[in-house]
């Protein structure tokens, strides 16, 4: 196992365990399972575990595994304060205590803001004292160190970074969203910064092994390297000194195994100018169901009236490549959740835009067939409803 290291000179694995997505008997996580699988990639060097209070039933069975095999001081555990459940002061103390009893230890080695879209949520943390119990834990050592996970655009995500002494951050990032929500410009803002890494959805949700199309397969096939569609994935985030750890929610030895085999012959630098070309031609391939030829460049923004134009394009362009239902939730995730609203419904026609898009897209023009697209009324309630709970004041008690 190749390792990185954190900001106190910790080493983390390049490949952390997402777990999130154990395998379920019963109508719960089916825990001797979990088990074989989290104590063969602790012998196999990983030392990095990630869960979250939402993912029902994992912080519970991360403790007793854990417990079990007597391992809790070998390894790191990343859980996350589900802030917009928060409303008050009481509750930070409360979910934090919930979260410790689960896990059957005294500490969380890497404690999350969960979900953050907008620097509206951490605001409001801090107006419920946040910063105060972050010290207080971080002096007595319940927490060791604090971060945030991500899923808002790279605008956001700045703003976040640059605003509290982080000591950690997670993004999605992979070769296919590499301009997307905190993207490429994230991620080395974050490293300059001297703040450890950690990427989720390196796999995009599994689809760049399982929704492949057969022409990008083959451009992988026919290339110099031996490597399956997940290998190609693992080996260009690792191949970037920045990437700290990358999550994988693996639920199988056989997924186990061979993560860890390819995080232990990988190292930043090794992809050769062959290797881009393979995965640009790959990208190329899974784009041509693309409805915008949007390059995420951003050169059309800032929007006069707010409009989040790449976040939209990307997000109307997930409904070709992958699925309406993929398309519309990840619009309500990275779009819709900002404190200013981005929705492309905002545009006034000015034309600023074009002006500056190096790949001449009518941006008007598919603003408006994106947004009756992404939002159908069944969605606009939704994501009204959303904002109005995740975005609501913080209550001061």
């Amino acid at each position: 196992m190749q390792y990185r290291k954190d900001k106190n000179g910790d080493e983390l694995s390049l490949l952390g365990y997402g777990c999130m997505r154990f395998s379920k008997k019963g109508g719960g996580i089916d825990i001797d399972k979990a088990e074989r699988e989290l104590m063969e990639a602790y012998r196999s060097g990983v030392n990095y575990y990630d869960t979250a209070y939402i993912y029902g039933g994992s912080e519970a069975a991360v403790g007793e595994i854990f417990e079990r095999n007597n391992i809790r001081e070998k390894i790191k555990i990343a859980t996350k304060l589900p802030q917009y459940l928060v409303g008050s002061r009481a509750a930070l103390d409360k979910y934090l205590n919930e979260q410790l009893s689960r896990l059957r230890t005294s500490y969380v080695d890497y404690y999350l803001m969960h979900h953050l879209t907008d620097i509206s949520m951490w605001e409001k943390l801090k107006n419920l004292g946040v910063i105060d119990l972050i010290a207080e834990k971080k002096k007595s050592g319940v927490i060791r160190n604090i971060g945030f996970s991500y899923h808002g655009n790279s605008d956001g995500f700045l703003k976040i970074l640059n605003d509290y002494d982080w000591d950690i951050c997670q993004i999605q990032y992979n070769y296919f969203d590499e301009y997307s929500q905190a993207g490429v410009s994230g991620l080395k803002a974050a490293a300059a910064k001297g703040i450890p890494v950690v990427i989720m959805e390196p796999l995009r949700g599994g689809k760049l092994v399982n929704m492949l199309p057969e022409a990008a397969k083959k451009v992988m096939k026919d290339s110099k390297r031996d490597w399956t569609p997940a290998q190609w994935s693992f080996r260009w985030l690792y191949n970037q000194p920045e990437v700290t750890v990358v999550l994988s929610g693996m639920n199988s030895i056989e997924m186990v195994r061979e993560n860890c085999r390819t995080a232990s012959d990988s190292e930043a630098g090794q992809f050769t100018a062959e290797d881009f070309e393979t995965l640009r031609a790959v990208t190329e391939k899974i784009r041509e169901n693309e409805k915008v030829g949007c390059t995420g460049c951003r050169y059309c923004m800032p929007c006069p009236k707010g409009v989040d134009i790449p976040g939209t394009f990307s997000s109307y362009n997930t409904m070709f490549i992958e699925s309406k239902r993929d398309g519309r939730m990840q619009y309500a995730q990275a779009v819709g959740l900002t404190k200013e609203s981005a929705f492309a419904s905002q545009c006034i026609g000015c034309g600023k835009c074009e002006k500056h898009c190096p790949q001449e897209i009518p941006i008007r023009k598919m603003l408006k067939e994106a947004d009756k697209a992404l939002r159908p009324l069944p969605y606009k309630i939704g994501i009204n409803i959303a904002r109005k709970f995740m975005l609501r004041d913080a209550k001061k008690h």
